[in-house]
């Protein structure tokens, strides 16, 4: 299982060895793709890109077309990993659910002090949402980079409509990919979500965190704590055994009884009485 408290460290395992190197790998070579397809573009010598250390070849649109194919290889095989490990693992933690929009909002709203945030599972709300944009942002991109590669490499006759619609989506869709980009990274670092960043660095997220903000997470990892009894006299007492319970001497007792006894008059006998006492 790759979900598990340390408590004596006070972390609690978020993420698998797996699961970091296929996240690093998508967004390495992602932001690889990103750079390469802008430098395919003359912009990598007319900004002085070039003249940066290790970016010579940005301003070759050549070898910035070589790389972004190479970089598209890795990140379509990361992708297809990511599909198919958590498919067969049922990890279905990221699939978006009935509500999430509503609830993103009011978790939204408490940023800015309107009200308190929901408990939350292993994952946010808007953290679904946006996974599902961004799985469908990176669909786009790759059937419509395949639709591109496939004319350059090898169909320079392909139906040119066709051609044409992968471009301009692959074109759209990219900068939905920036974009997408940006606001993944603008989320990280608002003040609430930054102890997950140790996440996406380490695995694992402090123990504290993830019991103050993710405790329905948490649930099926810790016991279940019995609950605390309220401390007071009368559940000293309903607990205590018979034998500590304080009782009043059984002298006391049988003296009060006899005390009773001797002043209550007892009844006339009708039978004894004379008939004469009127």
């Amino acid at each position: 299982m790759s979900e598990y408290i340390r408590a004596d460290k006070n972390r609690v395992v978020r993420h698998s060895v797996v699961e970091l190197a296929e996240h690093w790998t998508i967004a390495l070579s992602g932001l690889l793709l990103l750079l390469s397809g802008l430098f395919e573009l003359p912009m990598a010598a007319r900004y002085k890109i070039t003249a940066i250390p290790g970016l010579a070849w940005s301003g070759d649109f050549i070898t910035s077309l070589s790389v972004h194919y190479a970089a598209s290889v890795v990140f379509i095989a990361a992708s297809l990993f990511h599909i198919v490990h958590h498919g067969l693992s049922g990890d279905w933690g990221l699939i978006p659910r009935r509500g999430d929009l509503k609830t993103s909002i009011a978790v939204i709203k408490t940023f800015f002090g309107k009200g308190e945030e929901p408990p939350f599972e292993k994952y946010l709300p808007e953290q679904r949402l946006a996974y599902l944009g961004m799985a469908a942002v990176i669909a786009v991109l790759i059937l419509s980079g395949l639709v591109k590669t496939a004319k350059n490499l090898y169909a320079p006759d392909m139906n040119y409509t066709l051609v044409l619609w992968a471009t301009w989506l692959h074109n759209l869709f990219f900068i939905l990919f920036v974009l997408a980009f940006v606001a993944h990274i603008g989320a990280i670092l608002l003040k609430p979500n930054r102890p997950m960043v140790r996440g996406i660095v380490t695995g694992s997220v402090r123990l504290d965190y993830a019991r103050h903000r993710h405790p329905l997470w948490l649930a099926g990892m810790e016991p279940q704590r019995a609950p605390l009894l309220p401390e007071g006299p009368r559940i000293d007492e309903a607990l205590a055994p018979a034998s500590d319970v304080k009782q009043p001497p059984l002298s006391d007792t049988v003296e009060k009884g006899l005390g009773a006894a001797v002043k209550q008059e007892p009844p006339k006998d009708p039978a004894t009485e004379s008939p004469l006492e009127t």
